[in-house]
């Protein structure tokens, strides 16, 4: 039997100063008293593309179509928070992004096709650029919660600079996620 990798296509925020500011930002969040569970800093990321489960032979194949896509390194500006599905039902909590995302699409858009053809159905939620920095567990102080998420509509969290795409593997555990790069492809290094 194979062993199934859960697998998501991604950048990582690897600026200190940009981290802080999110950190800074999940304790105003759980300042309003709602039901949170915060992603951990050193696990947040831009996810491009969720894969699910993929057998060690996929990880090579998604490399190489991967490396098959272009972009130069480029700036996003991480500004905003707000809920997905919406504010009246906030299940996962977001920080937005302002600038990059044009360029985020277009990797979406090259890498699609390549994981259509190695077997990967459409991601049925198209593709949002955001960062993940919570999840909402239950309805408690709901009201809280979204009074202050329309009010830091403008929180500026900084710049990170968007070098190498990186093909993560995800261990669920007890105490969440651990996450780890398989491979990495960084066009301009």
């Amino acid at each position: 039997m194979l062993e199934a990798i859960r697998s998501f296509i991604a950048f990582d925020i690897e600026s200190a100063d940009v981290l802080e500011r999110i950190t800074q930002m999940q304790k105003m969040l759980a300042g309003t008293g709602a039901d949170l569970k915060l992603v951990e800093p050193k696990n947040i990321h831009i996810t491009v593309r969720f894969l699910g489960n993929i057998t060690p032979i996929m990880v090579d194949k998604i490399f190489e179509d991967m490396r098959k896509v272009q972009f130069v390194p480029f700036d996003v500006k991480i500004q905003g928070v707000g809920a997905f599905p919406d504010l009246r039902y906030p299940r996962v909590v977001w920080a937005g992004i302002r600038e990059g995302s044009t360029q985020l699409r277009g990797i979406f858009s090259q890498l699609e096709p390549y994981l259509r053809g190695l077997g990967f159905a459409p991601d049925p939620k198209g593709f949002s650029p955001h960062l993940t920095i919570s999840r909402v567990k239950s309805e408690r102080n709901k009201a809280a919660l979204v009074k202050f998420l329309m009010e830091n509509v403008n929180y500026e969290f900084g710049v990170v600079r968007a070098e190498c795409l990186r093909l993560k593997r995800s261990d669920l555990t007890p105490k969440g996620p651990i996450y780890s790069t398989l491979r990495e492809y960084c066009p301009q290094k």
